[in-house]
């Protein structure tokens, strides 16, 4: 079965401690549902179109559970403590 994947991309961080706040509720949550960190901040080196910002990407085992995760009342406490914290690009995307 392919995997499912979050890949969240900081467009802008406005409020560090927010997305602070954010990391210390939504890490454990995630890993909680299955979630697993293949990347999380670390250096980007942009090519073609791309820009050089802030990358996440969590890998689960399927790509129900990755969107099972978001909906989780843990995830969603993390999304309070975010908001008006960043503009970020989140996608929940389905491995080959």
């Amino acid at each position: 079965m392919p995997r499912g994947y979050w890949i969240s991309v900081y467009k802008e961080i406005i409020d560090a401690d927010k997305l602070a706040a954010y990391a210390a509720i939504a890490g454990p949550a995630l890993e909680a549902n299955g979630g697993r960190y293949l990347v999380r901040g670390g250096r980007v080196k942009a090519k073609e179109a791309g820009v050089e910002e802030r990358s996440v990407v969590v890998e689960f085992e399927s790509f129900e559970a990755a969107l099972a995760a978001y909906e989780t009342d843990a995830y969603q406490a993390a999304l309070t403590e975010l908001a008006g914290g960043v503009v970020r690009d989140l996608r929940i995307v389905e491995g080959v």
